[in-house]
């Protein structure tokens, strides 16, 4: 079966489809919230009416907890020591002895209302980078309704870049109301596509050639990482059925930001970094590349989705039948930590950002739905996948939860009776201890996140670097308010059907505190 050509392979909700698809798709819509609602619910509930048995289950979970921890913190700090060894690699003497000046980087930078201080630092970072910049195709791609300003803007980076890369283009893009979303997805796809025609094809580029980079208008690269996407690119078992996802920092404003935005922040590298580790459970966020000829063969990123960062993976994994990876580069991209105007302003940035990225929530039941059309993917790998897509959703919405918020609920509500027990008198205990232990990896986090930081301004004083080290106390209240809690939002919102936009975070790079 040819997936890419059936009538469920661009879907992006349940109402896309029709008759029976459209319910077992809604079902799975459903599916997520309602683990994580029954989760948290049913605790309550066996809290009031069976107390023990409720102890008991938080005593096992808070040690799951705790092995849990262990286990990410080894990946963490091993992916730690693998990034510092890239990091100090000389990639342009990597690449002697791989043939590799046919290789194009097609470089994709969609813009919408940034300031122009953030539009030409991360185009100033591509002329800044090592590569042959004749074999850079950046493209700044609009969107038609931001105005003149934008166009000023874009006039400008005409003016300063055109001439220092191969190639450089302004694209924009006009929104079909019929098929698309607002949202960086179908600017992207819109912008790949009059590239191929007006400067692959017109100067018979070979599509097999060209690594498409997805970035945020904010991102900032390390001089050397087209040379390190490059030998990834070209040492890949199966290039072409490869996407390359390197380790988002958000160091762009981190001194700047507030301490509850560095954490979250931070933690959000941290989990990319586990992830680099666990490749098998790796799926492609905000900046990654691909090939120009698997990502053409794709149909591009998907253009009713907010999470097209993800859905592409899905994409071209279901279109080739389980027969696609994501190549792990361990090797670092910059972007901005969230930042808005003023601390309160900032807080709501934080929580929304955090809920568009659970909105990728809506790639469970694309994926779980192609994996019951799609008969040619082996059996194992779909249950696989299924366990990792179902736990890494419900532990984001429900475990900061458990941990932090339900785990004395059995001493609270369970009644005088189970109040009397000595259970009753060591669950506090138990739980504190074991919680205690598993906080003792945040020193390890605090050490790591301090090598991560980029050189210190002379206006930024030791103390606020102290203050870095000790914010991590935060951990408790980051990962339930802007962890859990937004990803529960998302999921809630998907369950009832109250599907969301493109939300565009909000970019400064001062703040006066």
């Amino acid at each position: 079966m040819d997936y890419k050509n059936t009538p469920y392979y661009r879907v992006g909700r349940a109402a896309d489809l029709h008759g029976k698809d459209r319910l077992i798709y809604r079902l799975l819509e459903i599916l997520p919230g309602f683990l994580s609602w029954a989760t948290i619910i049913g605790t309550v509930l066996v809290s009031y009416f069976l107390p023990f048995w409720a102890a008991v289950f938080i005593i096992v979970f808070d040690l799951y907890w705790l092995l849990k921890t262990v286990y990410l913190s080894m990946h963490l700090r091993q992916n730690w020591k693998k990034m510092k060894h890239n990091m100090a690699v000389d990639w342009e003497k990597m690449l002697l002895n791989i043939k590799y000046d046919h290789i194009y980087h097609l470089i994709l930078l969609p813009f919408y209302d940034e300031n122009i201080d953030i539009v030409e630092k991360s185009l100033q970072s591509l002329a800044n980078s090592k590569y042959n910049k004749s074999k850079m195709i950046v493209v700044l791609a609009t969107e038609a309704k931001t105005g003149k300003q934008a166009e000023i803007i874009a006039q400008e980076m005409t003016k300063k870049f055109t001439g220092f890369f191969g190639y450089f283009c302004v694209t924009k893009h006009f929104l079909k109301a019929t098929d698309e979303m607002p949202g960086k997805g179908s600017n992207i796809a819109f912008s790949a596509e009059e590239i191929r025609r007006k400067v692959l094809d017109k100067n018979m580029i070979k599509y097999e050639d060209v690594i498409v980079s997805a970035f945020d208008i904010d991102t900032v690269i390390y001089p050397q990482y087209f040379e390190c996407l490059t030998w990834n690119f070209l040492t890949a078992e199966e290039p072409l059925k490869s996407s390359f996802q390197p380790v988002p920092f958000y160091n762009n404003n981190i001194w700047e930001a507030p301490a509850l935005s560095r954490v979250v922040a931070v933690s959000g590298t941290f989990w990319q970094m586990i992830q680099q580790e666990r490749p098998e459970r790796l799926s492609t966020f905000s900046s990654h590349s691909v090939c120009f000829k698997t990502l053409f063969e794709t149909g591009y990123w998907q253009k009713n989705m907010v999470s097209e960062d993800s859905r592409i993976f899905w994409n071209s994994f279901l279109a080739r039948n389980g027969d696609y990876q994501v190549v792990p580069m361990t090797y670092p991209i910059s972007m901005d930590a969230n930042l808005d105007r003023n601390l309160w302003h900032t807080i709501k940035s934080i929580y929304k950002q955090q809920r568009r990225w659970a909105w990728g929530v809506e790639n469970m039941p694309y994926a779980l739905f192609g994996f019951i059309k799609n008969n040619a993917i082996p059996f194992y790998q779909k249950l696989r996948f299924t366990f990792v897509l179902i736990e890494g959703f419900w532990s984001w919405a429900t475990n900061p939860i458990m941990i932090f918020l339900l785990g004395w609920l059995p001493v609270i509500i369970g009644g005088r009776h189970f109040q009397s027990t000595v259970l009753s008198y060591n669950l506090p205990v138990l739980t504190r201890d074991l919680m205690t232990l598993a906080m003792l990896g945040l020193l390890t986090s605090a050490a790591i996140s301090i090598s991560l930081l980029p050189p210190r301004p002379d206006r930024v004083s030791w103390r606020q670097v102290f203050f870095m080290f000790i914010q991590w106390i935060f951990v408790p209240i980051t990962v339930t308010i802007f962890g859990a809690i937004p990803a529960l939002d998302a999921q809630t919102r998907l369950m009832f059907g109250k599907y969301m936009g493109f939300w565009v975070t909000p970019k400064f790079r001062n703040y006066n505190k």
